[in-house]
């Protein structure tokens, strides 16, 4: 990482997305030069993320539970669950797209008002699903994941010149037991290795978050403490 000034702006405090009971602020980019995909990537590596067309970042005095995690494509071994997981999921064909499709709000919709009742993203909507997902200046890569043709699940996924970035993963909710989040990430992966990719960045690991903790399970990885990335190991 190098050096760079940045213009940002902090948001009110708000009820946490990630810990019952405490509240969370934000940075929140305000320089527009930086709002690219060159910009992007060098603020993915300080901490950063992107939510529709903002890059923000957890800013909380007294909390520092929100760590960056990101895999080093190459070093990547699954464990045996994975690979369990990657076993049960071979009849799926995996796709990948550049373009936004209606079928992919529908089955995002069917997913948060089955998962997610108790979130602020539900019930889904169209604006609500286009400012989180979609983006003004890195058009997304959709990986559709279909059982016979049928869309089971669409991982978000923004790829850079060294790196991909998952954003987010929705799927069919009868099909919670082929583990797709999982089996996602381990696509992610393995596409981010065919095209050269140094890291498959995997958003914020939460340690004290139920939701979050499957990310660390994919080892080994790194993750961002008081700015710098520290290798994780079994």
């Amino acid at each position: 990482m190098r050096e760079v000034n940045l213009k940002v702006g902090l948001t009110p405090k708000h009820p946490c997305s990630y810990l019952p009971g405490q509240k969370e602020q934000l940075l929140v980019l305000l320089d527009k030069r930086l709002l690219c995909p060159d910009g992007y990537e060098q603020l993915l590596s300080a901490g950063f993320r992107r939510s529709g067309s903002d890059i923000y970042r957890p800013h909380c005095q007294l909390c520092s539970a929100c760590e960056s995690l990101r895999i080093d494509v190459d070093r990547f071994a699954p464990s045996r669950s994975q690979k369990r997981i990657a076993r049960l999921n071979r009849d799926l064909d995996i796709i990948l797209s550049e373009r936004d499709k209606p079928e992919y709000f529908d089955l995002y919709a069917r997913y948060i008002s089955q998962r997610h009742q108790d979130g602020s993203m539900y019930p889904a909507n169209q604006d609500q699903y286009k400012g989180f997902l979609l983006c003004d200046w890195l058009p997304p890569l959709f990986i559709e994941f279909r059982l016979e043709q049928r869309l089971i699940a669409v991982a978000v996924t923004d790829q850079l010149e060294q790196s991909l970035s998952a954003l987010y993963t929705f799927y069919e909710p009868d099909v919670e037991h082929r583990s797709l989040g999982s089996f996602a990430i381990m696509s992610q992966v393995a596409i981010a290795k065919e095209q050269h990719k140094k890291w498959l960045y995997l958003g914020y690991q939460v340690d004290d978050c139920q939701k979050m903790n499957y990310k660390q399970h994919f080892r080994p990885h790194q993750r961002l403490v008081a700015g710098h990335w520290q290798a994780m190991k079994d």
